[in-house]
This record gives C-alpha cells, sequence and structure tokens, in this order.
C-alpha cells in the first residue's frame, strides 16, 4: 500500500465572514505529484499556506508524514509542530530571497540555524543543489544580479537544502516572463522524475496536465473535480471544469 504523505480531511479556512476553504479532502502519496488548478480566489493559495503552517486552519484535520498537525481544529505542540515543519518545503511565486545574502548563504543559512550542520556541511550540500540547478557558477552573486528564473530556482535550492518530504509549489511560474517559464518547468520535471513528493498550485495547464498523476480542480474554495489528471485535463466530468478549462484550449 502506498505510504500517505499529505492527508487533509474536512480542511475549512474562514477570515472573519469569508469562507476561503469549506470541507476539502485528500491526500498525497510518496512520490506523487498533484496538481492543483482552479481561477483566481479559489482558495488553492490559502490550503497550501493552511498545510505549510502560514495560515491556521478554522477547522478539519492536516498529516504529514503520518505525524498529526492539526485534529478537528486542534493544533499539535510547538514541538510536534516543528517536527513537522522540518518535513515540508514551500517554494512562493516570487522567490522570498534575502536581498542581502549571496546566493549561496542564502542556501545555507537556514540548514545551519535549523538543521545544526556545519558551514562546510551545509556549503557542500548547497554547491551541489546550484549544480542540480545549473547555477554553481552564481553562487557568490546576489538575488538582484539573476534573472527572475534564476532567482526561483535558488529558491527551489534553498527549499530541497533542508531535505523535505515533500515540496510545495504555490504558482512557481507566475511571476516570470514566459521565455523563463521552460527552465522552471524543467527543473520540477526533473524532480519528479526523481520521484519527489510535490503539490503544485499552477495555471500552467498543459504542464498540470503531462507533470502531475492526479489533479485537484477547485473553486469556491470546494474541490469540484478530482482524479488522473489526464482524465481532469483531457475529458473533465463537471461542467465547472470544463468551462475553466475552456479558457486555455486554443
Amino acid at each position: 500500500m502506498e505510504e500517505v504523505i499529505v492527508q487533509v480531511d474536512n480542511l475549512s479556512k474562514s477570515f472573519g465572514s469569508l469562507e476561503v476553504i469549506r470541507d476539502v479532502s485528500f491526500t498525497v502519496g510518496r512520490g506523487e505529484v498533484l496538481g492543483i488548478i482552479g481561477p483566481s480566489g479559489s482558495g488553492k493559495s490559502t490550503m497550501l499556506r493552511c498545510i505549510t503552517q502560514l495560515e491556521r486552519v478554522s477547522g478539519g484535520s492536516i498529516s504529514i508524514c503520518g505525524k498529526e498537525l492539526v485534529r478537528d481544529g486542534v493544533y499539535a505542540d510547538k514541538k510536534r509542530l516543528h517536527e513537522i515543519g522540518l518535513q515540508v518545503g514551500l517554494v512562493f511565486q516570487n522567490f522570498n530571497l534575502f536581498p542581502h545574502f549571496s546566493v549561496l548563504r542564502n542556501i545555507t543559512e537556514a540548514q545551519v540555524h535549523v538543521l545544526g550542520r556545519s558551514n562546510f556541511q551545509a556549503q557542500e550540500r548547497g554547491r551541489e543543489l546550484l549544480a542540480k540547478m545549473g547555477l554553481l557558477e552564481k553562487k557568490s552573486a546576489y538575488p538582484c544580479e539573476l534573472s527572475g528564473g534564476q532567482q526561483q530556482r535558488v529558491s527551489i535550492a534553498r527549499a530541497l537544502a533542508l531535505d523535505p518530504q515533500v515540496l510545495f509549489f504555490d504558482e512557481p511560474t507566475s511571476a516570470l516572463d514566459p521565455e523563463l517559464t521552460g527552465e522552471i518547468l524543467k527543473v520540477i520535471r526533473e524532480l519528479a522524475a526523481e520521484r519527489m513528493t510535490m503539490v503544485v498550485v499552477t495555471h500552467e495547464m498543459a504542464f498540470a496536465r503531462d507533470l502531475s498523476d492526479r489533479i485537484i480542480f477547485m473553486d469556491g474554495g470546494v474541490i469540484v473535480e478530482q482524479g488522473r489528471a489526464q482524465d481532469v485535463i483531457n475529458n473533465p466530468q463537471q461542467e465547472r471544469t470544463r468551462a475553466f478549462l475552456r479558457r486555455f484550449q486554443a
């Protein structure tokens, strides 16, 4: 039986009287890539922020690697939350790199302060990841000296440096010019080929179809449809899904 890395049950999130997510449930197995699509304001990014502890849920349960983050709206203790946080990596839309740190230091800082690695170990891992991203020659550069695509590759390397069990991407190409999008999609494809467990919120429909094992379509804070990637994109069962996807068809 496939090991479940992420389990979400009956998740809800409200901001005051505004209900942003309602009764959302799904799982992600080890080595699986889950694509999440839907219109702006459908709750996709908020859901990711809840799972990665950037927002507190209003109700429901979340488990990561078999450890309960929150159950029926009640959170685990701080020690458990920290342990779970180490299993999760998040790549933001807008890179979120430290502008006053070099590329290499952006990748080593958390390794030293969060994982307790020595500077030597952290730099060794940082150089290994920069080589993987095709950016080793940029290790001494600063974020402002890089293209958007290069900055996003550094932020992916930074997330991988903490050895997470699951990597979340929140619209990883939305801040990029179209010609830079391809280099990020290539990196994510390579990670998928290595069986990295990933959850990818994206507006790139062809990418979602080709990369994902399964796809969730969200609208109005609920899951409208989910299933095998090819099925959801090429043969959606719900009219709301069909209407959304028509916008992306030539």
